[in-house]
């Protein structure tokens, strides 16, 4: 090589460095923790679920961070997204209430993202799916969903909407609705360093709740007359002639969705991962509330399941745990273990037969385990707070050895 062609080089070289330097910090909103998606489920995972309850300023964030990491969690799934409203800087939805309704002053998901990777923690960003709006009393905020698309939620055949009380649910047999929830997804993926984009109520949630009156029979969602149109377009049936069919065809308007979702995480961040909360009992949780998540793994679709395991008995806990085990083989599936109230003998019982049948578990959840804290930082002690003390007293040395054995 002579003189001129190292020259060149080195000036090439130096222009490619000048360019990286320059774009690093554009590109750093895109960059999850390295190689999220290829070390999820190797390693084992050790999750916590953070609630939108749980933080109130960056300080409380950090403080859970602090916390999460000092108890041997090494994935934290960080809830953004409730009914409808946003715990992040979003174009499409307006802020929750239980940040005040208004741009708090920070950005708690860019403040978690950082706060876990400097503590050398996965951030996953958990996101309820279906729920648009949960309260007793319609929201003030006209941009929120409920009273921006009033079209887009549940009605009965009466053309009624879900009562108020608890979650009301936008309607995933739209396809401008799943391509909206989609486009939420998308802007959380795009806009933050997440490793992981969990999905919850990923499902048809229309299980009796304390909105309907006691011995009401919760009606078969959605009854409305332009979903019967598409159900009769895409199958030539009615749902009361054909039961059977209505139900897997609203089955597969969730599976849809979950595709939809699938394909946009691949196309814009295919190194993070794409999990999903779902119910235990997985016969159940198809004829009930429409999700298959086993066809979601045979399919690819996500690339994990978290099975919500919260039985306080051993026997089903083990017998639910190793039927997962089955149907998801070789996907990695994360055991939810409750922490809730929970004797901690038990909850040490169930962690440790998790790590040794796959390795991974998230608890429920982190205020189950932790105080909340209020405007100036101090512990709010409750009801809870003894318990709450047991468990760390019992069951965080226990999860540390566990972590630190070979």
């Amino acid at each position: 090589m002579n003189k001129s062609t190292r020259a060149i080089r080195i000036v090439r070289w130096a222009c490619m460095a000048m360019i990286c330097l320059t774009i690093a910090p554009l590109a750093g909103c895109q960059m999850a923790h390295p190689s999220a998606r290829k070390i999820f489920g190797q390693t084992p995972v050790r999750a916590i679920w953070v609630t939108r309850w749980d933080y109130k300023t960056p300080g409380d964030i950090a403080h859970i961070m602090d916390n999460c990491r000092r108890a041997g969690f090494n994935t934290v799934m960080f809830q953004v997204r409730g009914a409808g409203t946003s715990f992040y800087r979003s174009r499409l939805e307006p802020w929750a209430d239980e940040l005040g309704g208004r741009d708090p002053g920070f950005d708690p998901l860019a403040i978690a993202c950082r706060a876990a990777h400097d503590r050398r923690m996965a951030l996953h960003a958990w996101a309820n799916v279906m729920p648009g709006y949960r309260g007793k009393h319609p929201p003030l905020n006209p941009r929120q969903l409920y009273n921006a698309r009033p079209d887009w939620f549940w009605r009965d055949e009466q053309g009624r909407r879900q009562p108020l009380g608890w979650y009301c649910s936008v309607n995933p047999c739209y396809p401008e609705v799943r391509r909206y929830l989609t486009d939420v997804m998308r802007e959380i993926v795009t806009g933050y360093p997440v490793d992981g984009l969990h999905l919850d109520y990923i499902r048809f949630p229309n299980e009796h709740s304390p909105a309907y009156p006691d011995g009401a029979t919760v009606p078969d969602y959605p009854r409305d007359p332009r979903t019967l149109a598409l159900f009769r377009r895409d199958t030539g049936l009615s749902p009361d002639a054909s039961p059977a069919a209505w139900n897997a065809w609203r089955t597969g308007q969730v599976t849809k969705l979950v595709t939809d979702i699938h394909d946009m995480v691949r196309r814009e961040r295919p190194d993070i991962t794409l999990s999903a909360a779902v119910a235990t009992n997985m016969i159940k949780a198809k004829t009930h509330h429409f999700q298959d998540a086993p066809q979601w793994l045979r399919e690819g679709l996500v690339d994990a399941v978290f099975p919500m395991d919260y039985t306080d008995s051993m026997p089903p806990f083990q017998a639910q745990l190793r039927a997962w085990l089955a149907a998801a083989s070789p996907h990695p599936i994360v055991t939810g273990i409750m922490f809730d109230k929970r004797d901690p003998a038990l909850v040490r019982e169930q962690i440790a037969l998790a790590e040794q049948l796959g390795g991974n578990y998230s608890a429920f959840a982190y205020n189950s385990l932790f105080e909340r804290r209020d405007a100036a930082g101090r512990p709010l002690h409750d009801e809870q707070s003894a318990s709450r003390a047991a468990l760390r007293r019992e069951v965080i040395p226990s999860m540390l050895r566990l972590a630190a054995a070979p």
